[in-house]
């Protein structure tokens, strides 16, 4: 069973790369954050996505607000730099912050990273981890923290691997702060939500994510399918026109009452597209079915009509919100 999503508080969203899960991460945020929520988004891949949607200069590692929203509710961003996080590592759990920087100087930093990969993981989920626990006066700092995570290929192994490290040290400061970020992430307050599109790789590497994290204890929230497009002709011809039984002599009467041209070669023109745009949501149809077959609560978004702003990003909140009160409500 799904976690319920406003209790949630990390929510962690990937997918295949092209699916837009950037974009979903942001429009998730501005939904958590209405009606007077605190909301950290967080950037884990350094391309500064994040900044470029909501028209800002690229982060900083620094905590940022990059939007208010309904109820006095706000956004802000971090795009985690690693070196500044191992940083804060070796200042946090061994009090080592003049040395760190001595080896950043050093490049040891990226030495480091070099040579154990999953370093790199470890300081990413436990910056995400320190941002969903941290309390002032008490109170947790931010109601919620969305995570625009690594593809689908990675996020497993990306969640998992300080779980991993764990078992390599059987006590002392990392395994205490291993542990501690794998309690956060498989706890009912975590939910890793899968950006897809009604194509063939992005729903197999869905299913395929889904099962792993599965696996893994990690718990699967929604499956968020992007750039939807709803069928441009009506449902009675849909399977007709996707057969190819539909010619250009057959769109003749309907140009002619449009007061549009007539010729043969026109009319074979738009029949072929027609008949190409049928075959495609016929297609994009069955694999609606596969969707629904995993299982987990989906939502669907509409392809946007030019480049992504920032009031597409609450058009498209506004739906998320809307599909977090219903699964709340289930």
């Amino acid at each position: 069973m799904s976690p319920e999503p406003f209790s949630v508080r990390c929510h962690v969203v990937t997918g295949k790369g092209g699916t837009g899960k950037t974009t979903v991460a942001a429009s998730l945020a501005l939904a958590l954050a209405a009606d007077g929520r605190h909301v950290l988004l967080i950037e884990t891949e350094g391309r500064q996505g994040i900044a470029q949607l909501f028209d800002t200069p690229p982060l900083p590692y620094e905590e940022r607000r990059v939007a208010v929203t309904r109820g006095g509710g706000e956004v802000k961003a971090l795009a985690i730099d690693v070196e500044a996080a191992f940083l804060e590592y070796l200042d946090m759990f061994y009090n080592l912050k003049r040395a760190g920087r001595a080896l950043r100087k050093m490049g040891a930093v990226d030495f480091a990273t070099a040579i154990a990969p999953g370093l790199r993981d470890v300081l990413l989920t436990g910056k995400v981890k320190e941002a969903v626990t941290r309390r002032r006066d008490g109170r947790h700092v931010y109601d919620a923290v969305v995570v625009d995570a690594p593809p689908t290929g990675r996020i497993t192994r990306f969640l998992n691997v300080t779980g991993e490290v764990a078992g390599l040290a059987r006590s002392g400061p990392i395994r205490t702060q291993s542990d501690g970020v794998m309690a956060v992430l498989r706890s009912p307050q975590t939910a890793v939500h899968l950006v897809t599109l009604l194509e063939d790789m992005p729903v197999q590497e869905t299913a395929d994510a889904i099962a792993d994290l599965t696996a893994a204890g990690l718990p699967v929230g929604s499956v968020v399918v992007n750039m939807a497009a709803g069928p441009l002709l009506p449902a009675a011809s849909l399977s007709r026109t996707a057969a190819g039984r539909l010619t250009g002599a057959d769109l003749v009467p309907a140009l002619d009452a449009a007061g549009l041209p007539t010729s043969p070669e026109l009319a074979d023109a738009l029949a072929a597209e027609a008949v190409e745009h049928a075959q495609r949501w016929v297609a994009q149809d069955a694999l609606r079915g596969v969707v629904e077959r995993l299982g987990r609560p989906t939502v669907e978004l509409p392809q946007a009509i030019g480049p992504i702003d920032v009031g597409c990003l609450f058009e498209l909140a506004d739906r998320l919100e809307d599909h977090l009160r219903s699964a709340a409500a289930a």
